[in-house]
């Protein structure tokens, strides 16, 4: 069975993510194509991931079999690359092959709509259908020798207006007058000849570590967590360093270090680009937020004068608001370290953080804490905190039963004014400290997501989380 998750389909090499299976996927997208379009194109791109480019050129033959022009992208590509490129170019889609922050053990496909965001459910769910009756024998290809010659694949470079457009959408001119230096931490994947470009391009002094490719990222996963970023850390601490640069293996997703080597968590980096963005430029309109994100976007929006929208985890929720209504739209934001704004896709962008991050230090002249020191002065101080809890299958499903039909008005003797479950389950003790759960889509683990005024609470939020979790395991 192929499933669809939160961003696309994923499965372990050779095991789910085979020849056959990516087969049939890329022939349900074709047919979905199709039946939307007169004259289809697509963009394919591929990560830096075991035989990425083999699977991505492998689906190109069969998007060409099913009369759909294809541009396959010269060499691996950031996601939001091909994201950019399929609105850039008015494309009918575009597919990456990648697996972005799972381990080297995973292969995946992400794909998007012509409005340059990852499908909604309603359209997964059709292709999963769909998927069930395609049999591997009637599916259309064409040699890839033959299509090149007659021009159904054209070999692309999406990285020339890519880069033309992150210059617009990032204070150039601040960066080149800038006299600073930076570290960036590539961890094996996509990053590397955007985001090291980007630097160049502006005069900026950097370092780069782990650029190179390795489709078993040393052994870990590819995720710009603090615990995969102690190199990168380290070395700030060592040199004299204004900051630390990282995205993850397809380049979506970001990870910050400041000046004094500690780690900058997504939730405040979104916080400070807010309260930058709207200082700086004088937006007004609507930040769009996933609900298990930091309610610090909401009070400097409050205080601020603009307004605040929580969707579904998955950027594919955020994108849609910004698509609908993309004149009121500010910025989107997710605690996982995702990010967007005005005027750019409805895409998650790491390399877009990383250079707002380095223009928010540039333009502050004040280190990261330093930034959110002012704004916890504007709002009053808050902490967050996650944890991921691997579980057997049996516990999970008894754990979302009991979520799902009970009413739960206390929890480790907190009292629970409210309930949010539009995506997982929010508990709101008071107005600032909440709890949630969430399951993750594609592995055994139930996330716990916490935040209150000081570490303390924090701290006692997250064993409350882990006595209700284990209490009603049977």
């Amino acid at each position: 069975m192929i499933k669809f998750g939160t961003s696309g389909w994923r499965g372990i090499i050779a095991k789910e993510f085979t020849y056959a299976n990516v087969a049939v996927v890329s022939q349900a997208i074709a047919k979905n194509i199709n039946e939307n379009f007169h004259k289809a194109s697509i963009i394919i791109g591929y990560d830096t991931r075991f035989m990425s480019e083999d699977f991505a050129k492998f689906a190109a033959e069969i998007f060409a079999g099913n009369n759909i022009k294809v541009l396959l992208c010269r060499e691996n590509t950031p996601t939001p690359v091909i994201s950019y490129n399929i609105v850039n170019l008015k494309l009918s889609a575009g597919i990456n092959f990648t697996a972005s922050h799972n381990s080297y053990r995973y292969n995946g496909i992400k794909y998007f709509s012509s409005c340059g965001g990852t499908v909604l459910p309603e359209i997964t769910k059709k292709l999963e259908k769909c998927c069930s009756f395609i049999k591997f024998k009637s599916i259309k290809t064409v040699p890839f020798e033959t299509c090149i010659k007659n021009n159904i694949i054209e070999i692309y470079d999406p990285r020339p207006d890519y880069i033309k457009k992150i210059k617009k959408l990032v204070n150039f001119e601040a960066l080149k007058k800038s006299n600073i230096k930076v570290v960036i931490d590539i961890l094996h994947g996509t990053g590397y000849g955007y985001l090291n470009r980007l630097l160049e391009d502006a005069g900026i002094q950097h370092t780069i570590i782990n650029k190179n490719r390795d489709v078993m990222f040393n052994g870990k996963v590819p995720e710009p967590s603090e615990e995969n970023l102690y190199k990168l850390s380290g070395m700030i601490k060592k040199e004299s360093y204004a900051l630390g640069l990282s995205v993850d293996s397809d380049a979506d997703r970001f990870g910050i270090i400041d000046t004094d080597g500690t780690f900058i968590s997504p939730n405040y980096v979104i916080s400070i680009l807010l309260y930058h963005l709207v200082r700086t430029r004088g937006w007004k309109g609507t930040v769009v937020k996933s609900i298990m994100t930091t309610n610090l976007l909401d009070k400097i929006a409050r205080k601020m004068g603009i307004e605040i929208m929580e969707t579904k985890t998955g950027f594919k929720y955020i994108g849609n608001v910004m698509i609908n209504d993309h004149n009121n739209f500010i910025m989107g934001a997710e605690e996982s370290g995702g990010l967007t704004i005005r005027g750019h896709i409805p895409e998650k962008d790491g390399i877009l953080a990383c250079l707002l991050t380095l223009e928010a230090v540039i333009l502050n002249k004040k280190s990261l804490k330093d930034i959110l020191k002012d704004i916890k002065k504007f709002t009053g101080e808050i902490f967050s905190s996650k944890l991921n809890l691997y579980l057997l299958p049996e516990f999970i499903k008894n754990l979302k039963n009991i979520l799902k039909t009970k009413v739960i008005n206390n929890i480790a003797g907190m009292n629970v004014q409210k309930n949010i479950t539009i995506d997982g389950y929010k508990f709101i003790f008071d107005n600032n400290t909440w709890m949630g759960f969430r399951f993750s889509g594609t592995e055994p683990v139930v996330r716990i997501y916490a935040e209150a005024t000081s570490k303390a609470k924090l701290n006692k939020l997250l064993i409350k989380g882990k006595a209700f979790i284990y209490g009603n395991q049977k």
